[in-house]
């Protein structure tokens, strides 16, 4: 994600790759307004839609350039059925959602303007007794790569973990495509995301009902099993990182935070949480960084399939 990042700003807090991207990071010491932020973040620029030609001057029917007001740059090819949602309309979006009162707590843009995202904090709230500090983060493309997204993400404030369950009985998150009437498709964004209290509320039910069932170690160390297989055959690297990975886990069990929770259900799935959102990566890729935002907004495959073995083992519902 560092190399990636063209613009930014972080209220308080360094990001990770702040010494790689200092001189393209604004750290502030207040979460600044709608106005602000988009100035801040390097975003208070458009998309234009540019007719594209051939190596000798003729118009491709049906297909344009998405170039940016201030250089020219091209974002992307599109098709004529792409509608352009632009930067200032992402912050009038999450300001008619939250209200008059949002913050931004971070906002920029990424591969030179072809993604840009933004993350508003919204009112604190309790889940099981603890403090959780729900996000809204809007991301979005013009590059014709990818749809726009908006969802909630909830963050335990005392160790700083997304607790981005999937939930039946709530929805956390939604997407649509650059298609279609898109007035229309962010009103009904913004139907599903007055749904944040329901998500939160339903997300303290069930960490309530995690809390009171008890799961011991051996049914833990079934599922980690059934994650993290290993054969016989395989090899020796692959079975100390397996090793590694199972060892990572009950280190985040036992850690103090989860102590009132050790025993439950709720405190093995917090630690399948905390494991997956702050462990190192088994190899340190360019994009590693990208790639766990973006499973940290999207919802982590492997915290969602340990909260469905967790409950099979329990045998409650999720």
């Amino acid at each position: 994600m560092a190399a990636n990042i063209e613009t930014m700003f972080s209220v308080r807090e360094k990001p990770w790759h702040y010494e790689m991207t200092k001189d393209k990071t604004k750290i502030l010491q207040e979460a600044p307004t709608s106005a602000e932020a988009i100035k801040l973040a390097g975003l208070d620029w458009s998309v234009e839609k540019k007719a594209v030609y051939t190596g000798d001057s003729i118009e491709i029917n049906g297909y344009f350039a998405n170039t940016r007001s201030t250089d020219n740059k091209v974002l992307g090819i599109v098709t004529d059925r792409y509608k352009v949602v632009q930067n200032s309309e992402a912050f009038e979006f999450t300001d008619n959602l939250i209200g008059n009162s949002v913050h931004y707590e971070t906002a920029g843009s990424l591969q030179g303007g072809k993604k840009i995202w933004l993350l508003a904090k919204m009112q604190e709230t309790k889940v099981a007794g603890d403090i959780v500090e729900p996000y809204l983060c809007f991301t979005n493309s013009h590059d014709g790569t990818g749809a726009i997204k908006a969802c909630m993400t909830p963050v335990r404030v005392v160790c700083n973990n997304t607790l981005n369950l999937a939930l039946s009985t709530a929805k956390r998150m939604w997407s649509t495509g650059h298609k279609g009437n898109m007035e229309a498709k962010l009103a009904e964004a913004k139907y599903t995301l007055q749904l944040a209290e329901t998500y939160m509320y339903e997300l303290d039910k069930k960490a309530i009902d995690l809390a009171n069932i008890s799961v011991n170690i051996q049914q833990i160390a079934a599922i980690l099993d059934e994650l993290f297989p290993v054969k016989d055959t395989d090899s020796d690297v692959k079975k100390k990182n397996v090793a590694e990975a199972k060892n990572e886990y009950f280190r985040c069990y036992n850690a103090p935070d989860l102590d009132k929770f050790i025993g439950s259900a709720w405190g093995a799935i917090n630690a399948m949480v905390d494991m997956a959102d702050h462990a190192e990566p088994r190899r340190n890729t360019s994009n590693y960084g990208e790639n766990n935002w973006g499973r940290i907004i999207d919802g982590h495959i492997m915290v969602d399939t340990f909260l469905i073995k967790l409950a099979q083992a329990a045998k409650v519902s999720v």
